[in-house]
């Protein structure tokens, strides 16, 4: 848990990179943060959205609440997140199993499985929702384990946990929980009975959690905002045409078998064997990982649109499954493949190390960064070390996997940052500007987010429609616009400096390979993207 926050921290708390769907929660914390009313959610248009239940909103919240409206503070608790999924992951191994190996090695799986990693460093439901099921997971362990005398703490936590990702995604959880109940009523290996299963405290305590955010939209806004959130949840995310069902279950498939790379490669070997040892061992677990398994996929093959991440909240209970079926394969004693892939990941950190050594060492960056390289340096002396000396090889995979995202962000820097919010802020300090007026954005909506974190609670900026723009700036003394759309505007009214110039896309190649030209400042101003800062000219001026 501990590399995991720390491997991946660099990459995550700051915007090396960032998500498009960031920008819901973050905006609406924003205005949250400037309206005082936590429960209601808002665009950064100013426009109302019930796409998604509350949870994900108040983590971004909390971050903002406790270190300030920043780009570390919105991705703080999301990072952490990544981190307890992999604490879960161990903990519901070890109440299924009892082996300390089954659950070390399901939890060095999970952290090194990328879509854990990509969506602990974003502030979007993914990472929360596979945190949540996997808290809960610990509370069907429980009563997989125990049957009909389950401790009452197992029923609690299945329940909270439950409700909480009800909380954060809303229908998936509900139906991914709903099919786990159902299967401990009707398995026929170790049934519970409903009895146990209706401890009523648990249920009235979850029952609150689950519904209390919807009961107040209800309450506020009555029963029309359902009608967003069912569309979110069912209407435009659910495909009706077969051959979208059939396409999509297949690349859900082929994905869930990717993120879990190399490991199952570790599986083939013995793998009719060893498959047959864990359902003997212990049917129940090994059906219902199965079932959560093709549930996901069944999800996955009914959605309009298939994105990988759809697939993480059963990847912590098919991590123990396949764990389980790799330590009664023995893969640890067939060390050729385990040291092949060690190395493979050690050349890759190799290569990133030097690229990065080389790209800083040509435009500058600050003690930090060379903190961070000599430390990635000498965890890759380490890796070296044990895959030399041929031990702890599944841990040294899973690190050298980690590494990879600690290398990257010491690259990254000089792509992504300073990002645009940060050079926006300097530039509104710099020149003592009004926060008291209104500003008006026209651009890229993800970059705009960036620029609201910035600029923090003090400023109102309000993002104009791409296509009424036009109409809308009339109303707007102050204006931040990306070049791409100065010249769709009548700018001869406002005063304009560049507030904001980054690396653009398009032209990252070309960048870095004039990294150390004496000119690449003269290139990155003709080549770079510009957001610019507009000011209406008074008429007594």
């Amino acid at each position: 848990m501990l590399a995991f926050a720390v491997l991946v921290g660099p990459f995550a708390l700051s915007f090396h990179m960032h998500y498009p769907d960031e920008m819901y929660y973050t905006d609406a914390s924003v205005k949250m943060l400037q309206n005082g009313d936590y429960l209601t959610t808002y665009l950064g248009s100013g426009e109302l959205r019930f796409k998604k239940p509350i949870g994900t909103y108040w983590t971004v919240l909390a971050g903002f609440k406790l270190f300030g409206v920043t780009p570390f503070a919105s991705r703080f608790f999301f990072l952490i997140a990544g981190a307890l999924t992999i604490g879960f992951t161990y903990w519901t191994a070890i109440v299924l199993a009892g082996d300390k190996k089954i659950a070390g090695i399901s939890a060095l799986i999970m952290a090194s499985n990328p879509v854990l990693i990509f969506s602990a460093t974003r502030s979007i439901p993914d990472v929360l929702l596979v945190l949540t099921m996997s808290a809960s997971a610990v509370g069907f362990a429980g009563l997989i384990r125990f049957g009909d005398v389950t401790p009452k703490k197992y029923l609690w936590i299945l329940y909270i946990s439950l409700a909480l990702a009800f909380e954060v995604k809303g229908l998936p959880a509900a139906a991914l929980g709903g099919i786990g109940l159902i299967y401990l009523l009707v398995n026929p290996w170790k049934r519970i009975s409903l009895r146990t299963l209706f401890h009523l405290p648990a249920i009235l305590v979850a029952a609150v959690i689950a519904l209390f955010w919807f009961a107040a939209m209800w309450k506020i806004h009555g029963p029309t905002y359902l009608d967003s959130f069912l569309e979110d949840q069912v209407g435009t995310r659910v495909a009706s045409r077969y051959l979208l069902i059939f396409q999509n279950g297949f690349l859900a498939f082929g994905i869930l078998i990717l993120i879990f790379l190399p490991w199952v490669l570790f599986a083939v070997s013995k793998a009719k064997n060893s498959i047959l040892k864990v359902r003997k061992e212990d049917p129940t677990f090994f059906w219902f990982a199965i079932l959560w398994g093709l549930a996901i996929l069944g999800m996955g093959a009914m959605t309009s649109k298939f994105y990988e991440r759809y697939l993480l909240p059963v990847a912590p209970v098919l991590a123990i499954l396949l764990a389980w079926i790799l330590v009664r394969a023995e893969f640890e004693g067939k060390r050729m493949g385990l040291i092949i892939t060690s190395w493979f990941f050690i050349l890759l950190n190799s290569i990133l190390f030097l690229f990065c050594l080389w790209l800083n060492s040509n435009l500058g960056a600050p003690v930090l960064i060379w903190i961070q390289l000599i430390i990635a340096l000498l965890i890759l002396l380490y890796l070296i070390r044990l895959t030399t000396k041929s031990i702890k090889l599944p841990k040294a995979i899973t690190y050298g996997f980690l590494l990879l995202f600690f290398l990257i962000s010491t690259g990254t820097y000089q792509i992504s940052l300073p990002d645009q919010g940060q050079q926006i802020k300097a530039f509104a300090v710099q020149e003592k500007i009004d926060a008291s007026e209104k500003i008006g954005f026209i651009g890229n909506l993800h970059t705009s987010s960036k620029i609201r974190i910035a600029l923090g609670t003090g400023f109102q900026m309000i993002d104009l429609s791409r296509y009424e723009f036009r109409d809308q700036i009339g109303t707007y003394d102050q204006l931040i616009i990306e070049d791409k759309y100065l010249d769709s505007i009548d700018a001869s009214g406002f005063q304009k400096k560049v507030a904001s110039l980054n690396w653009a896309s398009r032209v990252i190649p070309e960048l870095l390979k004039n990294a150390g030209n004496p000119d690449f400042e003269q290139i990155l101003e003709e080549k770079g993207q510009k957001y610019f800062w507009l000011q209406r000219i008074s008429e007594k001026n």
